[in-house]
């Protein structure tokens, strides 16, 4: 690949995007000696008749922050949909392939979906809080699943899930009133209390900050950060500056197809593929 300056979308050269990678990116020989989460073997998707995905294989390390990227409809979203079966819902979707979670098929028919879903949090891209206090937000799951014995440990889950999404702070006076009144920002992190509540093993996050405002977004990918030691996390985003500053991992998707996945620091500097490098360096997208 040539080392000459080019630009990103922003017109700023390349070589810059380095000062948007985090100082605490895992290593990429710490990142492959982790546990694979996520093994997906050859996976193809179809809406109907039409192919949305095709030939993606890609393992997801555990603890590890991978951020999909690439152009609108390329299949960021798709992709993250089948991780947990959400694409389900939609009438005529079918999948070939294969998608293990900690080793288990997600596609076997006798796998419970809603036990795997647990398992498999998701937060949207537009915050959707229930219409419910604060408190019965977050403890929505924990009841459903009988995950609490007794009120003293639903109100510590409670707690804990508001305080690893880094709400509790600004909302422990008033945990019973309505979850409508909050912010964007904090609306969008009640959320994440609420996946998290449940204590899944890996969090899936659909641009999670595009509908916020600067500084929620940095509350955000902060958050990201700091949820990988005990979660493992996959997010979508359209904007590549956020996926150096919080991924360790960042995989390029194009036209329903994964081009290559890299340690962060590598996708930016010296991709291996020459349309990731013009993907990155703004030449097109």
């Amino acid at each position: 690949m040539s080392h000459h300056v080019t630009e990103t979308p922003g017109g700023r050269p390349l070589t810059d995007m380095r000062s948007a990678l985090p100082a605490g990116a895992a290593a990429p020989a710490a990142i492959s000696a982790r546990p694979v989460a996520i093994d997906v073997q050859d996976l193809a998707f179809y809406y109907g008749t039409k192919r949305a995905l095709e030939n993606i294989t890609i393992q997801l390390r555990r603890n590890v922050v991978t951020a999909f990227i690439g152009p609108s409809g390329c299949g960021k979203s798709t992709f993250l949909r089948t991780l947990n079966r959400m694409n389900d819902v939609i009438p005529g979707t079918r999948v070939t392939g294969k998608i293990l979670i900690e080793g288990r098929d997600a596609y076997d028919p006798r796998l419970d979906v809603v036990d795997l879903r647990r398992r498999v949090g998701m937060v949207f891209q537009k915050s959707n809080p229930f219409p419910k206090s604060i408190f019965e937000n977050v403890a929505y799951g924990v009841k459903l699943n009988a995950l609490a014995t007794g009120k003293q440990e639903l109100h510590n889950r409670v707690e804990q899930s508001l305080r690893e999404s880094a709400l509790w702070d600004e909302v422990k006076d008033r945990l019973h009133e309505s979850a409508m009144a909050l912010s964007g920002g904090q609306q969008q992190r009640l959320c994440i209390a609420r996946a998290l509540a449940i204590r899944p093993d890996i969090l899936l996050m659909d641009e999670p900050a595009s509908a916020l405002d600067p500084i929620a977004t940095q509350r955000i990918e902060e958050l990201v950060f700091g949820l990988k030691q005990q979660y493992t996390i996959v997010i979508v985003t359209h904007n590549m500056q956020q996926a150096a500053r919080v991924s360790d991992v960042t995989a390029f998707f194009w036209l329903g197809t994964l081009v290559e996945a890299l340690p962060t620091a590598e996708m930016f500097t010296n991709p291996r593929q020459k349309l990731t490098e013009d993907y990155v360096t703004g030449r097109f997208g």
